[in-house]
């Protein structure tokens, strides 16, 4: 195949780095619900919730829900009650929880990653690539959590609230 300024950079790479392309994403959902469960819980302050009125909001499972109430339980930042009558309440005024604190009760895998494919040998950017992006996304996640540390469920309450 002949290289023209025409070529995609995609072309390029597939071109140099003749292997089968799987694109393959995961995603992980549970940090954006539990803010999701942590905004409800802090625009209704106050008032006891139950994980079904959470799970209705949030549009998902009941069961998935109480799994991400437990997390956020165990880690102090909301109280729980079981049983029939069973609510949760935030734990703290929602000015003094941070989305970091939500984002590590959770315990979800880092915001970037390096890809698990193995490398192809015959391949320079696929011999490389792996420790060149390691500093790059250890750095973003960096980023990622400082900004995560200055915003509170306050702050995403009062952006609901459109105040």
């Amino acid at each position: 195949m002949r290289v023209n300024s025409e070529m995609l950079a995609t072309d390029l790479l597939l071109m140099n780095c003749p292997d089968k392309y799987n694109i393959m994403s995961a995603t992980n959902i549970q940090f954006s619900v539990a803010v999701h469960m942590m905004a409800g819980l802090g625009f209704h302050e106050g008032q006891e919730v139950t994980s079904t009125n959470l799970a209705s909001s949030v549009n998902a499972a009941p069961s998935f829900v109480r799994q991400i109430l437990s997390k956020l339980s165990k880690h102090g930042l909301v109280v729980a009650t079981q049983g029939k009558n069973g609510s949760c309440v935030l734990a703290r005024d929602p000015s003094k929880i941070t989305l970091l604190e939500i984002y590590r009760a959770i315990d979800p895998p880092a915001a970037f990653a390096i890809h698990s494919y193995p490398v192809q040998r015959g391949c320079q950017v696929s011999s490389n690539i792996k420790g060149c992006m390691m500093k790059v996304l250890s750095d973003g996640q960096h980023v990622f959590e400082r900004s995560l540390a200055k915003r509170t469920v306050a702050d995403v309450v009062s952006e609901i609230r459109g105040s």
